[in-house]
Protein backbone atom coordinates (compact mmCIF):
# COMPACT_ATOMS: atom_id res chain seq x y z
CA UNK A 1 0.00 0.00 0.00
CA UNK A 2 1.22 3.58 -1.25
CA UNK A 3 1.85 5.67 2.12
CA UNK A 4 0.29 8.94 2.23
CA UNK A 5 2.95 11.94 1.50
CA UNK A 6 3.62 15.29 3.69
CA UNK A 7 5.69 18.22 3.02
CA UNK A 8 7.37 19.24 6.65
CA UNK A 9 7.42 22.96 7.42
CA UNK A 10 10.50 22.50 9.88
CA UNK A 11 12.33 19.86 10.31
CA UNK A 12 16.17 18.33 11.56
CA UNK A 13 18.87 15.64 11.31
CA UNK A 14 16.01 13.02 13.27
CA UNK A 15 12.86 14.52 13.13
CA UNK A 16 10.49 16.54 10.88
CA UNK A 17 6.61 18.34 11.51
CA UNK A 18 3.83 19.02 10.32
CA UNK A 19 1.70 22.37 11.74
CA UNK A 20 -0.59 24.58 10.92
CA UNK A 21 -3.81 22.56 8.32
CA UNK A 22 -1.56 20.18 7.66
CA UNK A 23 -1.49 18.87 11.12
CA UNK A 24 -5.40 19.80 11.94
CA UNK A 25 -6.08 17.45 8.84
CA UNK A 26 -3.72 14.36 10.37
CA UNK A 27 -5.49 14.73 13.51
CA UNK A 28 -8.88 15.56 12.64
CA UNK A 29 -9.78 13.88 9.64
CA UNK A 30 -7.09 11.01 9.61
CA UNK A 31 -7.14 10.36 13.08
CA UNK A 32 -3.45 9.76 13.12
CA UNK A 33 -1.74 7.96 16.27
CA UNK A 34 2.00 7.72 17.65
CA UNK A 35 3.13 4.91 15.02
CA UNK A 36 1.30 5.56 12.05
CA UNK A 37 3.69 5.81 9.05
CA UNK A 38 4.05 7.94 6.33
CA UNK A 39 6.39 9.49 3.51
CA UNK A 40 7.85 12.98 4.62
CA UNK A 41 9.76 15.33 2.51
CA UNK A 42 12.11 17.65 4.67
CA UNK A 43 14.60 19.53 2.94
CA UNK A 44 14.05 18.66 -0.50
CA UNK A 45 14.48 14.59 0.61
CA UNK A 46 11.89 11.90 1.18
CA UNK A 47 11.93 10.05 4.29
CA UNK A 48 10.19 6.95 5.35
CA UNK A 49 8.63 8.61 8.90
CA UNK A 50 7.09 7.46 11.64
CA UNK A 51 4.28 9.52 14.12
CA UNK A 52 6.39 10.37 16.61
CA UNK A 53 3.99 12.84 18.90
CA UNK A 54 0.79 14.80 18.18
CA UNK A 55 -0.43 18.65 19.61
CA UNK A 56 -3.17 20.20 18.82
CA UNK A 57 -1.75 21.87 15.53
CA UNK A 58 1.39 20.10 15.62
CA UNK A 59 2.68 16.40 14.48
CA UNK A 60 6.14 15.33 14.75
CA UNK A 61 7.49 12.32 13.02
CA UNK A 62 11.24 10.48 13.44
CA UNK A 63 12.68 10.30 10.17
CA UNK A 64 13.68 6.35 9.51
CA UNK A 65 15.02 6.33 6.69
CA UNK A 66 15.71 8.17 3.34
CA UNK A 67 14.11 7.68 -0.21
CA UNK A 68 15.13 7.64 -3.70
CA UNK A 69 13.21 10.52 -5.09
CA UNK A 70 13.25 12.33 -9.20
CA UNK A 71 14.47 15.88 -8.31
CA UNK A 72 12.85 18.54 -10.36
CA UNK A 73 13.36 19.69 -13.72
CA UNK A 74 15.71 21.96 -14.30
CA UNK A 75 13.03 24.66 -15.27
CA UNK A 76 11.78 28.04 -14.40
CA UNK A 77 8.70 28.84 -16.11
CA UNK A 78 8.60 33.08 -16.79
CA UNK A 79 4.51 33.44 -16.93
CA UNK A 80 2.86 36.36 -17.67
CA UNK A 81 -0.11 37.46 -15.60
CA UNK A 82 -3.78 36.69 -17.24
CA UNK A 83 -6.99 35.20 -15.71
CA UNK A 84 -6.52 33.70 -12.33
CA UNK A 85 -8.19 30.74 -12.27
CA UNK A 86 -6.89 29.61 -16.09
CA UNK A 87 -3.47 30.83 -14.39
CA UNK A 88 -3.67 28.81 -11.22
CA UNK A 89 -5.05 25.76 -13.03
CA UNK A 90 -1.54 26.02 -14.95
CA UNK A 91 0.32 26.47 -12.20
CA UNK A 92 -1.37 23.79 -10.69
CA UNK A 93 -0.58 21.56 -13.63
CA UNK A 94 3.10 22.41 -14.01
CA UNK A 95 3.03 21.54 -10.51
CA UNK A 96 2.24 17.84 -10.86
CA UNK A 97 4.46 18.00 -14.24
CA UNK A 98 7.76 18.54 -12.00
CA UNK A 99 8.28 22.46 -12.81
CA UNK A 100 11.12 23.83 -10.46
CA UNK A 101 9.77 27.43 -9.96
CA UNK A 102 7.43 29.66 -11.79
CA UNK A 103 7.81 33.62 -11.63
CA UNK A 104 4.90 35.54 -12.97
CA UNK A 105 5.50 38.96 -14.49
CA UNK A 106 3.61 42.11 -15.19
CA UNK A 107 3.59 41.93 -19.16
CA UNK A 108 2.33 44.96 -21.35
CA UNK A 109 -0.67 42.69 -22.25
CA UNK A 110 -1.97 41.83 -18.51
CA UNK A 111 -5.01 43.26 -17.10
CA UNK A 112 -4.49 46.23 -15.10
CA UNK A 113 -6.60 44.74 -12.27
CA UNK A 114 -5.01 41.23 -12.47
CA UNK A 115 -0.96 43.33 -11.95
CA UNK A 116 -2.73 45.07 -9.34
CA UNK A 117 -3.56 42.11 -7.30
CA UNK A 118 -1.40 39.62 -8.38
CA UNK A 119 1.47 40.64 -5.60
CA UNK A 120 -1.82 39.07 -3.01
CA UNK A 121 -2.61 36.03 -4.84
CA UNK A 122 0.99 35.18 -4.77
CA UNK A 123 0.37 33.58 -1.10
CA UNK A 124 -2.47 31.71 -2.85
CA UNK A 125 -0.37 29.98 -5.31
CA UNK A 126 2.22 28.94 -3.07
CA UNK A 127 -0.84 27.08 -1.09
CA UNK A 128 -1.91 25.55 -5.11
CA UNK A 129 1.76 24.64 -5.54
CA UNK A 130 2.26 23.27 -1.95
CA UNK A 131 -1.11 20.87 -2.38
CA UNK A 132 -0.12 20.21 -6.06
CA UNK A 133 3.64 18.75 -4.70
CA UNK A 134 2.40 16.53 -2.27
CA UNK A 135 -0.47 14.83 -4.71
CA UNK A 136 2.04 14.59 -6.97
CA UNK A 137 4.18 12.94 -4.27
CA UNK A 138 7.41 15.38 -5.30
CA UNK A 139 10.17 15.54 -3.10
CA UNK A 140 10.21 19.53 -3.23
CA UNK A 141 7.72 22.32 -3.68
CA UNK A 142 8.45 24.44 -6.59
CA UNK A 143 9.53 28.46 -6.27
CA UNK A 144 6.85 31.12 -7.10
CA UNK A 145 8.42 34.08 -7.22
CA UNK A 146 6.77 37.40 -6.26
CA UNK A 147 5.50 39.05 -9.71
CA UNK A 148 7.75 42.00 -10.47
CA UNK A 149 7.17 43.67 -14.25
CA UNK A 150 8.63 41.38 -17.23
CA UNK A 151 11.40 44.38 -17.83
CA UNK A 152 12.70 43.53 -14.20
CA UNK A 153 12.88 39.69 -14.83
CA UNK A 154 14.72 40.27 -17.95
CA UNK A 155 17.07 42.21 -16.55
CA UNK A 156 17.49 40.20 -13.60
CA UNK A 157 17.82 36.94 -15.79
CA UNK A 158 20.51 38.86 -17.79
CA UNK A 159 22.88 39.72 -14.70
CA UNK A 160 22.48 35.77 -13.60
CA UNK A 161 24.32 34.96 -17.11
CA UNK A 162 27.07 37.31 -17.05
CA UNK A 163 30.46 36.39 -15.67
CA UNK A 164 32.37 38.07 -13.13
CA UNK A 165 34.04 40.78 -15.52
CA UNK A 166 30.37 41.45 -16.84
CA UNK A 167 30.04 39.84 -20.24
CA UNK A 168 27.66 37.92 -21.04
CA UNK A 169 28.36 33.47 -21.30
CA UNK A 170 26.91 31.70 -23.86
CA UNK A 171 27.64 28.51 -21.92
CA UNK A 172 27.45 29.70 -18.67
CA UNK A 173 24.71 26.87 -18.14
CA UNK A 174 21.46 28.79 -18.81
CA UNK A 175 18.77 28.52 -21.29
CA UNK A 176 16.45 31.56 -22.03
CA UNK A 177 14.02 30.51 -24.67
CA UNK A 178 11.06 32.84 -25.21
CA UNK A 179 7.80 31.47 -26.87
CA UNK A 180 6.95 33.56 -29.72
CA UNK A 181 3.95 33.18 -32.12
CA UNK A 182 5.81 34.85 -35.09
CA UNK A 183 8.54 32.35 -34.48
CA UNK A 184 8.23 29.58 -37.29
CA UNK A 185 11.25 27.92 -37.91
CA UNK A 186 13.09 27.21 -34.11
CA UNK A 187 10.85 24.69 -32.55
CA UNK A 188 11.07 24.36 -28.73
CA UNK A 189 12.67 21.01 -28.47
CA UNK A 190 15.75 22.29 -30.90
CA UNK A 191 16.24 25.62 -29.05
CA UNK A 192 16.68 22.64 -25.60
CA UNK A 193 19.19 20.38 -28.08
CA UNK A 194 21.31 23.69 -28.78
CA UNK A 195 21.18 24.98 -24.67
CA UNK A 196 22.37 21.32 -23.78
CA UNK A 197 25.05 21.16 -26.51
CA UNK A 198 26.45 24.77 -25.89
CA UNK A 199 26.17 23.88 -22.00
CA UNK A 200 28.85 20.75 -22.79
CA UNK A 201 29.00 18.33 -19.78
CA UNK A 202 26.58 20.31 -17.23
CA UNK A 203 22.56 20.04 -17.35
CA UNK A 204 21.46 23.86 -18.05
CA UNK A 205 18.95 25.62 -15.88
CA UNK A 206 16.08 26.17 -18.61
CA UNK A 207 13.55 29.64 -18.50
CA UNK A 208 10.91 29.45 -20.50
CA UNK A 209 8.59 32.72 -21.29
CA UNK A 210 5.27 32.53 -21.95
CA UNK A 211 3.15 35.21 -22.66
CA UNK A 212 0.00 36.80 -21.95
CA UNK A 213 -3.57 36.70 -24.04
CA UNK A 214 -2.95 38.41 -26.87
CA UNK A 215 0.68 37.59 -26.93
CA UNK A 216 3.61 39.49 -26.10
CA UNK A 217 3.73 42.62 -27.18
CA UNK A 218 6.26 43.78 -29.88
CA UNK A 219 8.28 46.52 -27.51
CA UNK A 220 8.68 42.69 -25.30
CA UNK A 221 9.66 41.00 -28.20
CA UNK A 222 12.67 43.14 -28.90
CA UNK A 223 13.69 43.27 -25.24
CA UNK A 224 13.89 39.70 -25.08
CA UNK A 225 16.06 39.88 -28.46
CA UNK A 226 17.90 42.37 -27.17
CA UNK A 227 19.05 40.50 -23.67
CA UNK A 228 19.78 37.11 -25.96
CA UNK A 229 16.75 35.29 -25.26
CA UNK A 230 15.78 32.85 -28.15
CA UNK A 231 12.63 32.83 -29.92
CA UNK A 232 10.82 29.40 -30.24
CA UNK A 233 7.93 28.18 -31.30
CA UNK A 234 5.52 24.95 -30.29
CA UNK A 235 3.81 24.15 -33.68
CA UNK A 236 1.83 26.46 -36.07
CA UNK A 237 -1.45 26.23 -33.78
CA UNK A 238 -2.14 29.39 -31.64
CA UNK A 239 -2.85 28.15 -27.75
CA UNK A 240 -4.38 29.53 -24.85
CA UNK A 241 -1.70 30.52 -22.36
CA UNK A 242 -2.16 27.66 -19.90
CA UNK A 243 -2.15 25.70 -22.92
CA UNK A 244 1.32 26.55 -23.94
CA UNK A 245 2.69 26.34 -20.49
CA UNK A 246 1.76 22.27 -20.33
CA UNK A 247 2.96 21.76 -23.88
CA UNK A 248 6.02 23.36 -23.41
CA UNK A 249 7.14 21.39 -20.03
CA UNK A 250 5.98 18.46 -21.52
CA UNK A 251 7.86 18.68 -24.76
CA UNK A 252 11.01 19.55 -21.97
CA UNK A 253 10.31 16.46 -20.02
CA UNK A 254 10.23 14.43 -23.03
CA UNK A 255 13.81 15.50 -24.14
CA UNK A 256 15.36 15.45 -20.49
CA UNK A 257 13.79 12.53 -18.54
Amino acid sequence: MTRRRWIAECWDEATATLVGAQAEHMTRVLRAQPGMEADVVAGGHVFHAQVAAIAANEVRFNLIAELEADPAMPVTLVMAIYKFDHMEWAIEKATELGVAAIAPVIARRTEKHLAQAALKRAARWRRIVHEASQQARRCDVPIIFDPIPLATRIREAAEATRDDSGAACATSGFAQIVLAEQERTTTLRHALEEAVAAAETEMPTIEIAIGPEGGWAPEEEALFDANGWRAASLGPRILRAETAALAALAVVASYLE
